[in-house]
């Protein structure tokens, strides 16, 4: 390890200062309510003094054992705003050097956290292959260390991945394991995660009712711990199937509440899918002007934060709401845009994509 010299204990400091800070942050933001917000704002303040502490500590990584606790510390720390606020491909650079730093200081508890945390950043981006690769690497630690909750997180995550891939029953026997996990360990955040992917499982496999049931129980509980996020992803998903059985204008009303609360928390994935998923309302509604204009304000958000998957939904989206009402070779340009992400990705939406295609080229030709 080489000697640090003055100005290398300053910056130590700093990042160890601005470790505690983001640590206060996000225990704020766990408690819910108004103290949400209050972190939230406490972290935008700092954002660039916590990013430029754990760039410092990550560049030390390789020989400055106190700067590789706090490379591993960071995420950890500072795990929900984080997430909220940094990019996917920024959460992985800084994740993976955290999982080096863990695996160095042979902490095998936080290998297995960061393991997790690299799978989900993956999978927000759309690599799926890549996230199962990390969440099978953290169950086999989490069981070889008895982390019975973390073991649970997992499994949730797994299923996760696994039902963006369309392998819905896989995804289901992995939410059926991590359920009663949380409950074991008194996990209601984890505990409301689990109802909340049971509901949309059962959704996709045309148990609107079910999926109901499943998603009421998960508000009860996230609202009952001030879990604003997680609250906002349960008003959307009851609008998805109060959609389903045909009460739009329910439907209309859950997804407005929900986008409310992703505005409000900057959660601008959320606020990406929440409009996507209104415009998909008003489509249903014969209203195609609303239509457009939300699949376009949805797209522009997946573009600006780079989320692939979002980006080809809503292009799929806006390219059906098109068809109807424009020119149609505007709409298969968009849809031609979206196939090659789709499959890019491994979604179960290049079929769909390739279909439509096909359908409307017939129609063309004739």
């Amino acid at each position: 390890m080489q000697p640090r010299d003055k100005l290398s204990e300053a910056r130590l400091r700093h990042a160890a200062h601005y470790l505690e800070v983001i640590r206060g942050c996000d225990a704020l933001y766990l408690q819910g309510g108004e103290n949400l917000t209050r972190a939230l704002a406490t972290f935008d303040l700092e954002m660039n003094n916590i990013e430029k502490g754990q760039r410092w500590a990550m560049s030390r990584l390789q020989d400055d054992v106190a700067a590789r606790r706090l490379v591993s510390d960071y995420p950890v720390a500072g795990a929900y705003l984080l997430d909220l606020r940094q990019h996917p491909r920024e959460r992985i650079a800084s994740l993976e050097a955290a999982l080096e730093a863990a695996r160095r200081l042979k902490d095998w508890g936080r290998e297995a956290v960061h393991l997790a945390n690299v799978g989900l950043a993956y999978a927000a981006i759309g690599e799926m292959p890549r996230a199962i690769k990390s969440h099978e690497q953290a169950l086999t630690v989490t069981r070889e260390i008895g982390d019975r909750r973390g073991e649970g997180q997992v499994l949730g995550n797994l299923g996760l991945a696994y039902y963006d891939l369309g392998e819905t029953r896989r995804a289901i026997n992995f939410y059926e394991q991590y359920l009663p996990i949380a409950q074991e360990t008194g996990d209601r955040r984890g505990e409301g995660i689990a109802l909340t992917n049971l509901g949309a499982a059962y959704f996709s496999l045309g148990e609107p009712r079910r999926a109901i049931d499943f998603f009421e129980q998960a508000l009860v509980i996230d609202r009952e711990i001030g879990d604003l996020r997680s609250e906002s992803l349960d008003l959307s998903n009851l609008g998805i199937a109060y959609k389903e059985l045909g009460e739009m204008r329910r439907a209309i009303d859950f997804y407005e509440q929900a986008l409310v609360i992703a505005r409000r928390i900057g959660d601008r994935r959320g606020e990406s899918i929440v409009l996507g998923k209104l415009g998909a309302v008003y489509y249903g509604l014969g209203d195609p002007d609303r239509a457009i204009e939300s699949h376009e304000q949805a797209l522009t958000i997946a573009r600006e934060i780079g989320d692939r998957l979002c980006e080809a939904i809503a292009l799929f989206n806006l390219s059906n709401a098109l068809y109807e009402i424009r020119p149609r070779e505007q709409a298969m340009v968009l849809m031609e845009a979206a196939l090659p992400i789709f499959e890019q990705i491994e979604s179960p939406y290049a079929a769909r994509a390739r279909e439509t295609l096909t359908k409307w080229r017939t129609f063309a030709s004739e």
